[in-house]
């Protein structure tokens, strides 16, 4: 069974940093791609960033670019996203996903966290 657990989120002052983790428990981690979305009140859930089995493709939405980071750890089944300069606009519930296959074109997948709060005041 696929299982993925964020963490790092909470209530940071705009301008502000957080990193945002993702431990994923599933077979094979280091073959599948994975991405992290995040979801506003009132809105959809959107691509913030993905990455490929071995970070060696990275895809930012144009909104965060200079901004956060996605990285892995493949020997820790893990994701990050680091999180800087941060705006009021950045609010919203941060979630995980594991792609089909190894390519950042495979996330979204089927899986997803349960998502982690991140709250940016003014």
């Amino acid at each position: 069974q696929v299982q993925l657990v964020e963490s790092g989120g909470g209530l940071v002052q705009a301008g502000g940093s957080l990193r945002l983790s993702c431990t994923v428990s599933t077979e094979s981690f280091s073959h599948y791609a994975l991405g992290w979305f995040r979801q506003a009140p009132g809105k959809k859930r959107d691509l913030v960033a993905r990455i490929n089995w071995s970070g060696s493709s990275i895809d930012y939405v144009d909104s965060v670019k200079g901004r956060f980071t996605i990285s892995r750890d493949n020997a820790k089944n893990t994701v990050y996203l680091q999180m800087s300069s941060l705006s009021p606009e950045d609010t919203a519930v941060y979630y995980c996903n594991r792609g089909t296959s190894s390519g950042t074109a495979s996330v979204p997948g089927v899986y997803w966290g349960q998502g982690t709060q991140v709250t940016v005041s003014s």
